[in-house]
């Protein structure tokens, strides 16, 4: 069993359910817009997370509570070595953020899990209380945006390869490439396709036409994108971007690309935004396409 938190004088704890995803939103916005400025979490991602067939909420997540019965902390171990955790700005500088990280470390050793990690704004409260508490940086992550003026960029397909949305039919093909490539880098387990359904197909909110798709002569798909909406409608956010190995080097990541904004643009977004890592080295990729970076965040990990 996970060691209890020590918590200050008036807070308790308790494993979370999914009816709690709205206030772990809303914990998670206020961390956001004292952090970074803007808020960028929506509902939408607590839920198709939490929905995974794979994740147990109640054995994964932690909540803290104040005097008032408020949800004013939060943490999970999001499966394999990822996790997220908030502090409501309110409730900051009173040690709740040094027992969840605690927690984390205590959780991810009762799972087994040789490192557990998050992702933080440089420089931020949290980064430097994580890297007080002894926690490393395992690699760097950018969030970039195409300027909001720019003009899409045009990037032509190979003769016989095509560009399309998705289709039920190629979900499977869709994350085995996304999987393939991403494992290349990636220090974790295949993704279930059941999970990555309930994260795209399943997300409140997504539409078929979200999916892009290259396919080559043979009618296969050999790069696929995933395009996620704001609720406002006003950002396209590319969650997911890969190649098949054998069809590199032949521009279909940039044409993609270029697709997925246009899309988001047609359906009334103003703003096209990713965000990509250095173990990816796909960052001149966005560059070259005219996306700016925007923020600088560090993942910091610890080993139970």
């Amino acid at each position: 069993m996970t060691t209890a938190m020590i918590l200050p004088t008036g807070y308790t704890e308790r494993p979370l359910a999914l009816a709690d995803a709205a206030a772990v939103t809303r914990v998670m916005a206020a961390d956001e817009l004292a952090t970074v400025g803007e808020v960028v979490i929506e509902l939408a991602d607590i839920v198709s997370e939490w929905q995974r067939p794979s994740f147990d909420i109640s054995a994964s997540t932690v909540g803290v509570i104040d005097t008032a019965g408020d949800l004013v902390g939060y943490a999970e171990c999001s499966g394999g070595p990822r996790a997220d955790a908030a502090v409501h700005p309110d409730h900051w500088g009173r040690g709740l953020g040094t027992a969840l990280a605690g927690w984390l470390a205590a959780k991810a050793g009762e799972l087994g899990e040789p490192v557990i990690g998050m992702p933080v704004p440089q420089g931020s409260p949290g980064d430097r209380l994580l890297a007080s508490l002894g926690w490393f940086p395992r690699w760097e992550s950018w969030v970039l945006a195409l300027p909001q003026d720019a003009a899409i960029p045009v990037r032509e397909l190979p003769e016989a390869y095509a560009i399309r949305a998705a289709t039920p039919q190629d979900h499977e093909q869709v994350w085995t490439v996304i999987e393939d490539a991403f494992l290349e880098w990636s220090e974790r387990e295949r993704e279930p396709y059941a999970d990555w359904v309930a994260t795209t197909v399943g997300r409140p909110g997504a539409e078929p036409w979200n999916i892009r798709v290259v396919t080559g002569p043979d009618s296969a798909v050999v790069a696929a994108a995933v395009l996620v909406m704001t609720e406002d409608g006003r950002e396209g956010y590319v969650s997911r971007l890969a190649t098949r190995k054998d069809q590199r080097n032949r521009g279909l990541a940039q044409a993609l690309l270029a697709d997925a904004f246009g899309a988001a643009r047609a359906h009334g977004a103003t703003r096209a935004t990713l965000s990509t890592d250095s173990r990816t080295g796909a960052l001149d990729l966005y560059v070259h396409v005219g996306m700016e970076v925007e923020s600088t965040w560090v993942h910091r990990a610890t080993r139970p």
